[in-house]
């Protein structure tokens, strides 16, 4: 009999998604059929794999009602007739086979049991697999995860300690299984669901009660404080895709595209109350861009910052580089629920001064040209504590809109690199703010450029 690691080797391929910080599974049932766990709406990477294997997804699991992405299981029954499977909890409003706790699915050679581990949301359930009676691994989602477990305050700083309660009996069921059984979890490094940093995706029981800080705790009040203690704040579009998800995300029955716009289009659409999103890289945008635009460069993370900054009501256009991929801003856009997608600006920045329309330009300096005035910290407080310039002035990046009006003039933005502080410019210019200058860089840099040391702050570095 296999052993549950080269079962996994075999079986299993984690699709991790590296913005959101999250991993989907698809698992080969050994007979041309396939399992899918928490697959998002952006499917591309979980048709690729299965097609590579020539696997039809059968089955489409999704452990909770996810805050941060929009499921892809109903997509996956309309395109390959997969059964989904969801708790019985969460009163999803679609089809699916709704499961109890510790009932069971026949996957043909294979059994999942649904495992009720409520914390990170009410619904919450982990999928035990097993080869007859042996355990051979588990899908946590977001209940035990790498050094950690996920968040508990995403219904509501007034249950915020209940879940976390909840989140310590279902890590004490869990950490009960045989040590040898393979944690599949689906938060992971980078995902504002809360999971530390590192770069392990995977585990097992065992590896679990001896790294993971949580499972160190005395008693069930040590485990609550400290899980509490460690949350950090979230992005807004968190409060608003629950429930989406539990009524069922739309259909697609067609590729979404960005249609090409002309500048009178665009400036139109912002005469109308929409938005401009430049997603070039923080260099070319800070050399000339539409001004009350907003900077988030296309990369990993975008999704994050789109959903963080503006409403998924907005009326989005795009301004884009010549070589920028069209379709990872449709779909980090659609898989968040961003979908009012109006077009992108044909020609770019050129067909915008060639139709007659002004720009702005930021300063983007390297740490020894970016001036010495007041410094504005935009990263998040976890960040900052473990290492900021003296005096910064801090405001998270998600903050940033509401508090403008603390910012001090003439800054000095800074982020790890430069994309997030430009962002944070950008968001500052519409507010009104000018004469800023944006780091090309990180904190380190811009001290040792002025013989300054980064001070830590002690007493919050846990967080």
């Amino acid at each position: 009999m296999e052993d549950a690691v080269g079962f996994a080797d075999d079986h299993l391929i984690p699709l991790v998604d590296e913005g959101l910080g999250n991993s989907a599974y698809l698992l080969d049932l050994g007979d041309g059929r396939a399992l899918a766990v928490d697959a998002s709406r952006d499917l591309r990477a979980l048709h690729t794999a299965a097609e590579r294997r020539r696997l039809r997804i059968a089955f489409a699991a999704d452990t909770h009602l996810h805050a941060d992405f929009l499921s892809g299981a109903i997509q996956l029954g309309h395109d390959t007739g997969a059964t989904i499977l969801a708790s019985a909890a969460g009163r999803r409003a679609f089809d699916h086979r709704a499961l109890a706790d510790g009932e069971e699915v026949d996957l043909g050679g294979l059994t999942l049991r649904a495992l009720a581990t409520p914390g990170h949301t009410d619904e919450h359930l982990s999928l035990l697999l097993l080869d007859g009676s042996r355990e051979l691994g588990v899908f946590t989602g977001g209940s035990l995860i790498v050094n950690s477990a996920a968040r508990t305050d995403l219904l509501g700083a007034g249950r915020t300690e209940e879940l976390a309660r909840a989140q310590y009996r279902s890590l004490q069921r869990l950490t009960a299984l045989p040590d040898e059984v393979a944690v599949w979890p689906t938060h992971g490094a980078g995902s504002f669901c809360s999971a530390p940093p590192g770069t392990e995706r995977i585990t097992t029981i065992g590896a679990q009660k001896q790294a993971n800080p949580l499972l160190a705790a005395p008693d069930e009040d040590t485990f609550v404080s400290h899980l509490i203690a460690s949350l950090g704040t979230y992005p807004a579009y968190f409060d608003r895709l629950g429930e989406i998800n539990r009524r069922g995300p739309a259909l697609l029955t067609a590729q979404p595209l960005l249609p090409a716009l002309s500048a009178q289009q665009v400036r139109a659409l912002i005469a109308d109350g929409g938005h401009v999103v430049d997603v070039r890289p923080a260099a070319d945008y800070a050399a000339g861009h539409i001004p009350g635009s907003l900077s988030i460069p296309l990369r990993d993370q975008f999704a994050t910052w789109l959903g963080w900054l503006l409403p998924d009501t907005a009326v989005l256009a795009f301004v884009t580089g010549e070589d920028q991929d069209l379709s990872e801003i449709v779909w980090q856009s659609y898989k968040i629920g961003y979908e009012r997608l109006a077009g992108r600006l044909a020609g770019g920045m050129d067909a915008w001064l060639a139709d007659g329309h002004a720009q702005n330009t930021t300063t983007y300096a390297a740490a020894d040209q970016a001036g010495a005035g007041p410094v504005l910290d935009i990263r998040q407080r976890a960040e900052h504590v473990a290492g900021h310039l003296p005096g910064a002035v801090h405001i998270e990046l998600g903050d940033l809109a509401d508090r403008a009006a603390d910012a001090p003039a003439g800054a000095v933005v800074h982020c790890g690199h430069g994309e997030r502080a430009m962002t944070a410019a950008s968001l500052l210019e519409r507010a009104g703010h000018s004469d800023l200058a944006v780091l090309d860089g990180g904190p380190d840099q811009y001290a040792a450029a002025r013989g300054q040391q980064l001070v830590m702050d002690t007493e919050d570095a846990h967080s």
